[in-house]
């Protein structure tokens, strides 16, 4: 679900049997997924709401992408900041 306000995601996931994948969709869907080029800040213009720059205090590509997974199965990402 892409740019679905948070509190639908979260119902539609109660409700469904399947997992779901949020992009945008708030913390509470099965899944999230994050282009490469939002995961690492490339982005001409302004960031997207839903993105976070994981390039941020990295060293490497790959530790960006750790970082993103290791949000991601935290629950530290997506905050509601990064959701409609």
């Amino acid at each position: 679900m892409e740019m679905v306000p948070a509190t639908v995601a979260k119902e539609v996931t109660q409700e469904l049997q399947v997992p779901t994948i949020g992009i945008g969709a708030g913390p509470n869907c099965s899944g999230q997924v994050l282009v490469l080029q939002d995961i690492l800040g490339i982005y001409p213009g302004r960031a997207p709401k839903f993105a976070k720059n994981f390039m941020n205090g990295a060293s490497s590509i790959q530790e960006a992408v750790a970082n993103y997974v290791k949000e991601v199965k935290s629950k530290a990402f997506p905050t509601m900041s990064n959701s409609f």
